[in-house]
């Protein structure tokens, strides 16, 4: 994992210009689950090297094929098949979280405009099972909007909002709780960072 870490580190200092905010807010022990807004297939690398803990992240099962999928599985991550129930992956994060540990997830499940205005509800099981505390990324730049010109190192915009708890509950009423909680925390905190970076006159993609 700490090779993989190292790898993000190269890839978010090659390819853009980092402003990270938020870093104090991450809980330095215990179990974290961080969940973040998804545009691009970078998003799950720079956060890698981005987040101060050691963290692994869910990824769509489609990504972990061939030598970067080897890579991916061989520095921590676990694959996910979002078309067939499996719960193997969400049970092997379960167990790193009641360890202590750090799962990363994009909510969203896929990446779109990164706005989390929906949802699925495999972060609020994980945060409710393992009574974990959920940490909000928003991040931006990333992405390249339509139509414009290749950027020669973008700015890559990262914003850590604070920790949280989902209301405590078990069984399907207390995810679905724990859920909405979790879509409403983060698509605030991407509104905020979307409301910065429009009044810096910077594209929010």
């Amino acid at each position: 994992m700490d090779r993989g870490r190292r790898i993000g580190v190269a890839l978010r200092t090659l390819l853009y210009r980092n402003r990270i905010r938020g870093l104090d807010r991450v809980p330095p022990t215990g179990a974290v689950l961080f969940v973040a807004n998804h545009s691009n297939f970078i998003d799950g690398p720079v956060l890698f090297g981005i987040l101060p803990r050691r963290v692994s992240f869910l990824v769509k099962a489609e990504a972990v094929k061939g030598p970067l999928g080897w890579l991916l599985t061989n520095v921590g991550q676990y694959a996910i098949n979002r078309d067939v129930p499996d719960r193997k992956p969400l049970l092997d994060a379960l167990a790193q979280l009641k360890a202590g540990g750090c799962i990363g997830i994009f909510p969203e499940g896929t990446r779109g405009a990164g706005l989390v205005e929906n949802v699925f509800n495999g972060a609020g099981w994980l945060a409710v099972r393992a009574n974990a505390t959920v940490v909000p990324v928003a991040i931006r730049g990333t992405a390249r909007p339509e139509g414009s010109r290749r950027r020669f190192k973008p700015q890559v915009d990262v914003l850590i909002g604070d920790a949280f708890q989902v209301p405590p509950g078990a069984g399907k009423k207390a995810v679905e709780a724990a859920t909405s909680t979790i879509q409403q925390h983060l698509s605030a905190l991407v509104a905020e960072l979307d409301n910065e970076l429009a009044e810096k006159g910077t594209s929010r993609d």
